[in-house]
C-alpha cells in the first residue's frame, strides 16, 4: 500500500503538469482526492493492514494527501494567473487610435415646446395638472356638456375600448378633475398637457397628438382676463411685437366660445402666403366656462366664473419652425430631428 501511495503522488503531479484549463484541474482534484476519489479507494484496504503497519500508513496517506493539495493550490494559482494575463493580452488599448466620436441625443422638437409653452404658464401662476388617457366617457364628454346625442361628438372621432371607455379626444377631462380634486379653493389655475387620440391622418392631423389646456376659475373672471393671459402667451412663445383677435365660435363647455388668431410671424400682418393674406393665423380655442361645466366640477357658477383655453403642440410647433407637414414629428427622420 505504500507504493501505491508513492505511485499515486507521482501520477497526479505529472498529470497536474500537464492540465491547462481550472475546469480540467477541477476535475483531475476530484478523480485523486475527492469522496470516491483514487486515495480514498486506496485507504479503504487498510482493513487488511496488521495493527502495526495502520499508523504508518495513515500517516503517509495524510502527507500524500497534504501534498497534493499543495500542489493542486498552486496549479490553480498559476492558471488563473495565465488566464489574467491572456485576457490582459486580448483587451490591451491601442491609446495612439483617434476617439470614438460620441453622438449625444437632444429633446424632440415637441418635447421643446411642450416645455416652453409650461414654463411660460408656471410663470404667470399656473399649475400643471394631469390625468388618464384613458378615460371614462363621463369625464371626456358628459361632463363637458357634450350628452350622447351631441353634434360635437361627430367633431371627434373617437377610439372607443368599450361603450363606456375610450382614448381621451382632449385633455379636457384633466380640467373636470381638477376642480374635482381642488374643490372648493379659488382661485384653480392650471394647464394640463398631454397626449390626445382622434381618427385623424393627413398633413395636418394625426391619430395621436398632444395639446394643452388652460383653465382658470375664480370669482369676478371676465373675458378681459383670458385675452390678456393669451397675449402674453403669444408674445412669449412668438415674439413681443405680435397681437392676438378673438373671433366668435362654438364649444360646447365655453359659452361665450372664440377662436384666437396672432398677427402673423413672417409678414407681421401685412398679408403673406402663411397667412393666406390675411395677416393672421389660427392658434388655439377659448371661452369662457359653461355653467354646466363649472356644476361638474363642483363650484356655482352664481359664485364664480373661469375661461378655459385649448392649443395643439403640433400646431405651435409647426407655426413656431415653419414646419408644413405634422407627419414629420412621428417619422423618426434624423435629418428633420437633427435641426433641433
Amino acid at each position: 500500500m505504500e507504493q501505491q501511495l508513492n505511485a499515486l503522488r507521482q501520477e497526479a503531479e505529472a498529470t497536474m503538469a500537464q492540465v491547462a484549463e481550472l475546469e480540467s484541474l477541477n476535475d483531475l482534484r476530484v478523480k485523486y482526492l475527492g469522496k470516491k476519489g483514487v486515495l480514498t479507494g486506496i485507504l479503504r484496504n487498510m482493513g487488511g493492514l496488521s495493527p502495526e503497519e495502520r499508523p504508518k500508513i495513515g500517516m503517509l496517506a495524510n502527507q500524500v494527501r497534504d501534498v497534493l493539495e499543495e500542489l493542486f493550490s498552486l496549479r490553480e494559482a498559476e492558471l488563473k494567473q495565465k488566464a489574467r494575463a491572456d485576457r490582459l493580452g486580448r483587451e490591451k488599448i491601442d491609446v495612439t487610435l483617434p476617439g470614438r466620436i460620441f453622438v449625444q441625443g437632444h429633446r424632440h422638437p415637441l418635447s421643446l415646446v411642450q416645455e416652453e409653452i409650461e414654463e411660460i404658464f408656471l410663470g404667470m401662476g399656473f399649475q400643471i395638472a394631469e390625468g388618464p388617457e384613458i378615460e371614462s366617457d363621463h369625464y371626456n364628454f358628459e361632463a363637458l356638456n357634450i350628452p350622447k346625442d351631441h353634434p360635437a361628438r361627430d367633431m371627434q372621432d373617437s377610439f372607443y375600448v368599450t361603450e363606456e371607455i375610450l382614448l381621451r379626444t382632449h385633455t379636457s377631462p384633466v380640467q373636470i378633475r381638477a376642480m374635482e380634486k381642488l374643490f372648493p379653493s379659488l382661485p384653480v389655475k392650471v394647464i394640463c398637457p398631454g397626449r390626445v387620440f382622434r381618427k385623424d391622418d393627413d398633413a395636418t392631423h394625426s391619430p395621436m397628438f398632444n395639446q394643452v389646456e388652460g383653465l382658470v376659475v375664480d370669482k369676478g373672471i371676465s373675458l378681459a382676463d383670458l385675452k390678456g393671459i393669451l397675449l402674453e402667451f403669444a408674445r412669449q412663445m412668438f415674439g413681443p411685437e405680435r397681437q392676438i383677435r378673438l373671433r366668435p365660435s362654438f364649444f360646447p363647455f365655453t359659452e361665450p366660445s372664440a377662436e384666437v388668431d396672432v398677427s402673423c410671424m413672417l409678414c407681421g400682418g401685412e398679408g403673406c402666403r402663411i397667412c393666406k393674406g390675411s395677416g393672421w393665423i389660427e392658434i388655439l380655442g377659448s371661452g369662457m366656462v359653461h355653467p354646466h361645466v363649472l356644476r361638474m366640477g363642483g363650484y356655482n357658477p352664481d359664485e364664480v366664473t373661469g375661461f378655459a383655453f385649448g392649443m395643439g403642440i403640433e400646431r405651435i410647433t409647426m407655426l413656431k419652425y415653419g414646419i408644413d407637414d405634422m407627419r414629420y414629428f412621428y417619422d423618426n427622420d434624423l435629418r428633420f430631428l437633427r435641426q433641433f
